[in-house]
């Protein structure tokens, strides 16, 4: 039935590597062959327009998903979310070799307070989105065997909602019959599937063609709502109108294509990490998991502690670039340089807000 299946979406790479194309085609003629899955091919998951054919079969999309693309995991599903693709967030037992300077870095971090995270806005499905790097190995046997261990998963939470609806519905036995309970009969609607159950309705019909219709190379940003705590900092220190704030004034990318291509500026100030460019070179920067930052990012509250100064820096130099580009002059470190972080108690001025201070007094 086509309520049991899971729907698996592979994203292609952009370009044409030959060994991308190889992995990517093996993955897909294995996963055909499996009756309980629903597979597709859209374009690179980050250069979908939202009118794109392969956006709109994403949108159409409600049951359980599994997308395959040459992205971060967490990158992936928040430019879904952003898109208006929602559900909870699908665990992936596939994992890239582990990096020794990664797991030392987590030994040492010392955690520290932060803000709550604002989260997903708007309801969010009942369904789970899981999403795969394809570059976390060459053997397409594995992506396969991740995706048949996901597709049984979600077979089993959708049996064990399922008893759990009949037990807090329970039908009512009158005159040898059974019956739903009262406030059914009195609806000439058909039942409703129980919680968390996709809709049996086949999904639109999209040709292949028109699923992999060409797109254009694209650059923006992609907010991490589990991070981000809607400080606005990147709306203040971005001054090409990419950002902005909804009725509910949360931060959104509003006008992603006034992003400038290749300037992570924004991600480098965001003191939770929560501002992915997902094309980026930096794991950091493109959305890899890790709470490290290396340096490519910065905690305003010790902006001068070394490789933290050296991110801000360079991201002013960043946008000062982009600014001249525009024909624009440069604006430096006199706008949009937040004190400190407004969550965090008011304590006695360090480096930065004096440096802020005596350019005040400059009029600059």
């Amino acid at each position: 039935m086509a309520r049991s299946r899971v729907t698996v979406v592979l994203s292609q790479a952009p370009g044409k590597h030959p060994g991308k194309r190889a992995l990517e085609e093996s993955i897909v003629a294995a996963l055909l062959m499996e009756p309980e899955l629903e597979v597709s091919v859209v374009p690179h998951l980050y250069d979908l327009h939202p009118d794109h054919t392969g956006m709109l079969f994403l949108e159409s999309v409600s049951g359980d998903m599994v997308v395959l693309s040459w992205l971060y995991p967490r990158a992936a599903f928040w430019l879904l979310d952003r898109n208006g693709i929602k559900g909870h967030w699908g665990a992936s037992q596939l994992q890239p070799p582990a990096d020794e300077e990664d797991e030392a870095d987590a030994e040492t971090d010392t955690p520290v307070d932060k803000p709550e995270p604002i989260g997903a806005s708007g309801p969010i499905p009942e369904r789970y989105i899981y999403t795969l790097d394809l570059r976390d190995s060459n053997k397409y046997e594995d992506y396969v065997a991740e995706v048949k261990r996901i597709a049984a998963e979600c077979r089993q939470r959708r049996a064990t909602q399922a008893h759990a609806h009949a037990a807090e519905n329970p039908p009512l036995l009158q005159l040898g019959r059974a019956l739903r309970p009262s406030s059914a009969l009195t609806s000439t609607a058909p039942p409703a599937p129980p919680p968390d159950e996709p809709s049996s309705a086949a999904l639109p019909a999209f040709t292949p063609e028109a699923l992999l219709a060409p797109t254009g190379r694209r650059w923006y940003p992609v907010i991490d709502y589990n991070r981000c705590t809607n400080c606005l900092e990147c709306l203040d220190f971005c001054l090409f109108g990419v950002y902005g704030v909804d009725a509910f004034e949360r931060i959104i990318v509003e006008n992603q294509d006034q992003c400038k291509k290749g300037c992570p500026a924004c991600s480098r100030v965001c003191p939770q990490q929560a501002i992915m460019f997902p094309e980026y070179k930096s794991p950091a920067i493109a959305g890899a998991n890790t709470g490290t930052v290396g340096g490519l990012k910065i905690d305003l509250s010790r902006l001068f502690g070394g490789e933290a100064g050296d991110a801000l820096a360079l991201a002013v130099q960043e946008r000062d670039r982009e600014l001249v580009n525009d024909g624009r002059a440069a604006v430096g470190m006199t706008v949009g340089i937040p004190k400190r972080q407004t969550h965090k108690p008011q304590a006695p001025k360090d480096e930065l807000d004096k440096l802020v201070d005596d350019l005040d007094n400059l009029g600059l």
